[in-house]
């Protein structure tokens, strides 16, 4: 059997019309296409942007929160204990010769709640 170009192109057409759908089967295969990309959304919002930005909200509280006589810890590791604050400078003491230092606001990365044990001395 040999089929010739028009053949085949009139089967093709013949085989397009009867697979033609109505609007709303339509909508539905849509829906199903895009429902996986839906779900990828969903899942990288609740397991990574809400957390990070519960996050964010807790650091800037804490940040916000800070006050003259604060135990910090900066990201740096350096423990002191906060002696002023302007805007967005914070003056700590650190050792035992309470020497002072300017850090960034930005730098704190916690406030201790407990006692920190050095070889030196205990830090509170």
């Amino acid at each position: 059997m040999k089929y010739s170009l028009m053949n085949l192109l009139a089967d093709a057409a013949a085989g397009a019309a009867t697979e033609e759908i109505s609007g709303g089967a339509q909508i539905v295969v849509l829906l199903v296409q895009l429902l996986p990309m839906i779900l990828i959304f969903a899942v990288f919002y609740f397991m990574l942007i809400r957390p990070q930005r519960k996050k964010d909200k807790e650091a800037k509280a804490m940040l916000d929160g800070l006050k003259v006589g604060d135990r910090i810890c900066t990201i740096g590791g350096i423990y002191g204990t906060i002696v002023r604050i302007k805007d967005q400078v914070l003056t700590i003491e650190v050792g035992e010769a309470k020497t002072q230092m300017m850090i960034a606001r930005w730098a704190v990365r916690n406030v201790e709640q407990l006692s920190v044990t050095n070889d030196a001395e205990t830090l509170i």
